[in-house]
């Protein structure tokens, strides 16, 4: 057990020497000031890391590390203390066991948040150490959930869901009604909630009796709750009120679009509305903002793809298709490259439906149909601004194609995205579109096909002995060959994944690309030619993923055999 009468931090600092007496008194002077904790005042200064703090503590007093990303907290733990108690000492209940409850701390020599805790739960309290990063983390997980299950409670208590849109009041007054109920409390916990478990899209789905709330995450949609249908008339419109679109109207599809911020970071939210026979189901697109610009490192290219992509982008005029299904991340291509060509002395502008990021320096055009601000009516206004430099969204039809190729051939460098399976074939499509082949090939300077795989989770990774299927599925023939999987673990929710990455299949245009192009080659001797000038396909891309444990057999199969 933890005993109260152990030495303080600095001493125990200055025992090891870690620190000097100068040092400490500078730290403690401070702290006279400011009344900050000493170890984050030592940090703050230099004189120590976090990771030397954990380590004194855990070394010379004997308190246990725990690393909370690989610990499976105990909810009736977490419940027994209330989350204003947790951020304000920097501590998570991860244990609760025969009147004894586990306390991840990042200060465990706090004692008056030890007789805090006890005199609250009415347990012995236990500390483990941990680092106030990991522990801020787990708060955000943990609590956020119970914290959105607590707003719909309290919603149904107040029976706020008797809201209704009514005839015989004012817009405004029903407005300010809806503004001042708990859906409020609902909706931004739901969506703290998404962000923080790193969901890409929330679904909020009426049923007959209940609605279904889930979130999408790594590409895969869970159930993450089960409100009862009489809260859904406020939820849809509180919705409607913060994305700007009608309150009234229930019969018609409605979009929106909502700015928020959670945890200091900026995220921007698509909404879009469906009318369905039990109600109006909503999703909910969560774009982190700064996800969106990633260096070429970041994209995940292979050495020889980085350097491809670079020479592509220092073209001063052409055009580079970025291709794939949607969801494949081709908008985070596309705008880690303007951000790595962004510069003073040259004109970037873009047209897109919608624009997703705003960079600084780049001029955002966003197509809007209804008033005739099309992708084919914008590129014509922006060849008269003298661009150096255009990004195109989609190229979605034949206008807007050949506006494309003509804007590559008279001196701009193009960026774009075309829906196909693979490199090869985006060139072809642009054939496909009515573009005479001596234009494309004339244009055309690169493409890359992109897909996102889903990342083992270190977590919970084992490694196991591949089957003959598998082997075969690899093109390989070793008698053992070792693969990996995830076990499925709280940190993964169960699924063995945790994160996704970009594979890639790039073509740098070489003349004897051009020439075939131009003689009307086919799909399959392009890409045989490709392969033969140093393109790696999707599929052995991933073949390498799954080999070096990055990915598993499974999602080889999804990616590369739906190309078939």
């Amino acid at each position: 057990m933890f005993n109260k009468t152990r030495k303080r931090l600095g001493d125990l600092l200055l025992e090891v020497e870690m620190i000097t007496p100068n040092q400490l008194e500078s730290a403690i002077e401070v702290q006279k000031k400011t009344s900050e904790k000493l170890g984050s005042i030592l940090t703050k200064l230099g004189y120590v890391t976090e990771d030397d703090i954990i380590q004194v503590l855990e070394f010379q007093l004997g308190i246990p590390h725990v690393k909370l990303e690989k610990y499976n907290i105990d909810k009736s733990a977490y419940l027994a203390i209330p989350e204003s108690i947790a951020r304000r000492y920097g501590l998570i209940p991860i244990k609760k066991e025969n009147g004894t409850l586990t306390v991840a701390m990042s200060d465990p020599l706090n004692v008056f948040a030890i007789d805090d805790l006890n005199i609250y739960s009415g347990m012995v309290i236990q500390p483990v150490i941990a680092s106030f990063d990991d522990i801020s983390k787990a708060i955000d997980k943990y609590y956020s959930a119970q914290k959105a299950m607590k707003a719909v409670e309290e919603f149904k208590k107040e029976q706020v869901s008797t809201i209704k849109i009514n005839s015989d009041t004012t817009e405004e007054q029903n407005i300010e009604e809806i503004n001042n109920a708990p859906a409020v409390k609902v909706i931004n916990s739901i969506i703290e909630q998404a962000v923080r478990n790193r969901a890409s899209d929330i679904h909020i789905e009426p049923f007959e009796e209940y609605i279904k709330i889930r979130f999408r995450t790594d590409g895969q949609l869970c159930e993450i709750m089960r409100p009862e249908i009489d809260i859904m008339p406020a939820i849809s419109a509180r919705i409607k009120i913060i994305g700007g679109m009608n309150i009234a109207e229930k019969r018609l599809p409605q979009d929106g679009r909502i700015s928020i911020e959670v945890d200091g970071r900026e995220y921007d939210l698509r909404v879009s509305i469906l009318p369905t026979i039990f109600g109006e189901k909503i999703v909910i697109r969560i774009a982190d903002k700064k996800a969106f610009v990633l260096s070429r490192s970041q994209l995940g290219f292979n050495e020889y793809e980085e350097k491809q992509f670079h020479k592509m982008l220092l073209n001063p005029h052409g055009i580079i298709l970025v291709t794939g299904p949607t969801g494949s991340g081709k908008t985070t291509t596309l705008y880690s490259a303007i951000s790595e060509i962004n510069s003073p002395d040259i004109n970037i502008i873009t047209v897109e439906d919608p624009v997703e990021c705003v960079i600084e320096g780049v001029n955002h055009v966003q197509v809007n149909t209804k008033t005739g601000m099309t992708f084919a009516t914008g590129l014509r206004s922006i060849l008269r601004q003298d661009p150096d430099v255009i990004m195109i969204g989609e190229i979605r039809d034949r206008e807007t194609a050949e506006i494309a190729v003509r804007a590559a051939i008279t001196g701009h460098l193009v960026l774009s995205t075309l829906h196909t399976n693979d490199a090869p074939s985006s060139v072809l499509r642009l054939i496909d579109m009515g573009i005479e082949p001596y234009m494309v090939s004339s244009s055309i300077v690169g493409v890359i096909a992109q897909r996102l795989y889903k990342k083992i989770c270190n977590n919970c990774k084992i490694e196991y002995t591949a089957n003959d299927d598998e082997k075969r599925i690899l093109g390989i023939t070793d008698k053992e060959t070792v693969l990996y999987k995830g076990r499925g673990c709280p940190m993964c929710n169960r699924t063995g994944y945790r994160g996704r990455h970009g594979v890639y299949e790039l073509i740098s245009i070489t003349k004897k690309h051009k020439e075939m192009i131009s003689n009307r080659c086919s799909e399959v001797e392009l890409r045989n030619y490709s392969i033969q000038n140093g393109m790696v396909t999707l599929r052995d891309n991933l073949v390498k993923k799954v080999l070096a444990g990055d990915t598993t057999i499974d999602e080889l199969v999804r990616i590369a055999y739906s190309n078939d």
